[in-house]
């Protein structure tokens, strides 16, 4: 009999690259290219490759862990659920609902993270929920949202970048985040555009650029700034765009000529004559986009420093137009429809904001409940992992793990030792779940229908390819057991289709409007974008215009009608025009009350931590083509590990032969946090001021132990970006 293959996506990064799993006769599965998806075109990283590694029955969790006398041991699934909802329903009514702890992850599909957000507001009455998003794209979300009135990663899709006539990516190393998305680029540069690449390493994106910027780590902010100066002095403003299609220039304009060339030199290190050839290069052709991704986002100043660059955008006619605009390349593989549907602290499906009382009317109608009973906002994720042990007494989590991945990572795994009860749910027994009292396995993303968002607001179906291994269930039932039992027994259904038709109602009206999109639309259209009212298009508003912040959409067919199981009511005949998605927003009007984007008036001012004497150095992280966030899953991938067996220190010559130091050498990175040792990689990629370390591992290369945990006022993004550090030769035993 011949093998079938299923077409899906990629488990790893928000490009969600499309691909093929067949079943193999002999065990296991095979992934394959699939070349119809347009972001990958049939190219998959190595990650994307090797992903069927982790589907493997010798690498991952397959029955529930209970701790005993100190040890994990194994137990039944009605005994860990049992545990789980006794320990969260006891510290409840002990300390109250806020005393228990919600923490989601970027890489749960939009039906768990839908499901987990209810489930903390409906059953546990809980505030205190938030995700590992938080730590990825969530200033420049919160300066999309001021600037614009709406957040969505990409406002346009990637296939627009290779028809601009120049980009600027801002903190971004792409070829090794997201390499299949480098061809964008690639031609961009054939099709006569250019690429200005903005990073304090000459990463292997940046040797792909046409002009390379190499700030001093913090000062994106400064950059930016001292390029509007520029556009503004040189009369390259677009005055008729301003006049007609924006608000607040006269103050942001003020702000920025404080700003002149040669004090951002000073601040940023980069040359007046590269910060005007960056001007005339950005403004010269008709239209230009600038995408930024960690770099300028993770720093205490993130909402400040994309506003920043937005600003560039509007003073110069590039926003809300074809083929130019503002976009953050939002990280995790659903990032995106993480945030946007109930994981956040403070906000609801649809994202809607929890403290808005329509909001709370509609979602809580959906939900069957009291308005007033839905909690306000909670702590934001890294303000949450803090509190552990002290106000917050026990933490359900699934799909993080932030032993790893959050700043001042000692102290955090100090908190999640301290707390009364810890139950983790995930794929593979990570370095958190192995604090945990209850380690339950779970389902992941060949096992599984259901969907995520991908970085240009693609909303895309996973389908389920290979059964999972007996004893492991899905999230989904995860979370209606424990409901169950803590005595809500209706409204967290299994089946992932029904979640995703009441994701869909609940949205419904709000900014990321989903009601319009069914899994049948998802498979027959390779997915749709957001927003997607149920209305049929252009009827939308009292007048009959496209909704706020929308232009009519190209691409996008018929509805078929309801699939089996459609939570769209069933039996009800489809609209006549359904509306076909949004792949382009702004370009008639932006999502505020008057459709004018909003400059901010931004300045320029220093990192949380400068180097000083005991700490003269500036530390600054990202990641590696071989391993992805956390490496919970790809270090247990052998071709991945042999690629990229281990942390490392990253430092120019001239530092090196200041410390005596040789490549291979353990050398310590010392912060006003803690201590990590790596061995020495010499290079002149990146500056003399700066050391670079890689945050997939823990253990005592964890670079996470050094970073600061400085919170951005607005988005409360930790500072990953930048820290003061020390290096020391460590002498070898």
């Amino acid at each position: 009999m011949e093998n079938t293959s299923t077409p899906t996506h990629c488990p790893y990064c928000a490009l969600q690259c499309g691909m093929n799993i067949t079943p193999l006769p002999q065990g296991g599965v095979e992934v394959t290219e699939r070349a119809d998806f347009p972001v990958n075109r049939g190219a998959l990283c190595g990650k994307g490759r090797t992903a069927a590694e982790v589907l493997s029955p010798a690498v991952r969790l397959t029955t529930p862990l209970v701790r005993e006398g100190g040890r994990l041991v194994e137990a039944s699934w009605p005994a860990a659920l049992d545990r789980i909802a006794g320990r969260l329903a006891a510290t409840r009514e002990r300390y109250g609902p806020d005393a228990v702890g919600v923490f989601g992850g970027g890489g749960l599909t939009n039906e768990k993270a839908y499901a987990l957000g209810k489930f903390a507001r409906v059953v546990l009455g809980t505030s205190q929920i938030d995700y590992n998003g938080r730590f990825c794209m969530s200033s420049a979300a919160a300066a999309g949202t001021k600037a614009f009135g709406l957040d969505r990663g990409l406002p346009f899709p990637l296939e627009d970048i290779p028809r601009t006539g120049c980009v600027i990516l801002v903190g971004s190393n792409l070829a090794e985040t997201m390499p299949p998305s480098l061809r964008f680029f690639t031609e961009l540069r054939e099709n006569g555009g250019t690429l200005i690449v903005v990073d304090p390493r000459r990463t292997r994106t940046a040797e792909q650029a046409d002009l390379h910027l190499s700030p001093r780590p913090g000062t994106d902010l400064a950059l930016a700034l001292g390029l509007l100066h520029l556009v503004v002095a040189e009369g390259r403003t677009d005055e008729e765009y301003i006049r007609e299609r924006t608000t607040g220039w006269e103050e942001a304009r003020a702000a920025a000529m404080a700003h002149w060339p040669e004090y951002v030199e000073r601040i940023t290190g980069v040359p007046v004559p590269l910060l005007r050839e960056a001007v005339r290069m950005f403004c010269e052709p008709e239209a230009a986009m600038v995408l930024t991704a960690r770099g300028p986002e993770q720093q205490s100043k993130g909402t400040d420093t994309v506003g920043a660059w937005i600003n560039l955008c509007l003073a110069t006619g590039r926003a809300g137009r074809p083929l130019s605009g503002y976009g953050c390349l939002t990280g995790q593989g659903n990032g995106q429809g993480g945030r946007e549907h109930g994981q956040k602290a403070d906000q609801l499906p649809g994202y809607r904001k929890l403290d808005d009382p329509a909001a709370r009317r509609h979602v809580a109608g959906v939900w069957g409940v009291d308005p007033d009973s839905l909690p306000g906002p909670g702590r934001s994720a890294y303000e949450l992992l803090d509190a552990l042990g002290g106000d917050v007494r026990a933490l359900l989590l699934m799909g993080s793990n932030p032993v790893v991945s959050a700043p001042r990572a000692a102290h955090i795994e100090g908190r999640l030792r301290s707390l009364d009860f810890l139950a983790v749910a995930d794929v593979v027994l990570s370095e958190t779940a192995e604090l945990a009292d209850v380690v339950l396995p779970v389902t992941q993303w060949a096992e599984e229908t259901g969907t995520t968002t991908s970085l240009e607001g693609r909303v895309l179906l996973r389908r389920r390819a290979v059964a999972p291994p007996p004893g492991v269930h899905s999230d989904l039932y995860v979370l209606h057991e424990l409901a169950g039992r803590l005595g809500v027994e209706k409204g967290f259904p299994t089946d992932p289709e029904e979640v995703f038709g009441e994701l869909r109602r609940a949205s419904a009206g709000g900014p990321a409007d989903y009601s319009g999109i069914t899994y049948r639309r998802l498979a027959e259209e390779n997915g749709v974008f957001w927003p997607c009212p149920e209305e049929p298009a252009g009827t939308t508003e009292a007048d009959g215009r496209e909704p706020a912040g929308t232009a009519e959409a190209d691409g996008g067919e018929p509805d078929r009608g309801a699939l089996p199981g459609d939570a769209a009511g069933a039996g009800a005949a489809p609209p006549a025009v359904v509306h076909p998605g949004t792949p382009r927003l702004f370009l008639d009007r932006f999502a505020t009350p008057d459709g004018r984007a909003r400059f901010v008036a931004v300045a320029h001012r220093a990192t949380a931590e400068e180097p000083d004497a005991e700490y003269p150095l500036l530390l600054t992280t990202g990641r590696v083509v071989a391993q992805y966030q956390s490496g919970a899953q790809t270090r247990r991938v052998a071709e991945l590990n042999a690629a990229a067996p281990g942390p490392f220190v990253e430092l120019h010559p001239r530092l090196a032969a200041r410390l005596g130091a040789a490549d291979g050498d353990p050398l310590a990175v010392v912060s006003r946090r803690g201590r990590a040792v790596a061995p020495a990689r010499i290079t002149d990629t990146i500056r003399p001021d700066t050391v670079f370390m890689p945050f997939h591992w823990p253990g005592e290369g964890r670079a996470n132990t050094l970073t600061n945990p400085a919170l951005d006022p607005t988005s409360r993004m930790p500072e990953f970006k930048s820290c003061a550090v020390r290096v020391e030769v460590v002498p070898r035993s």
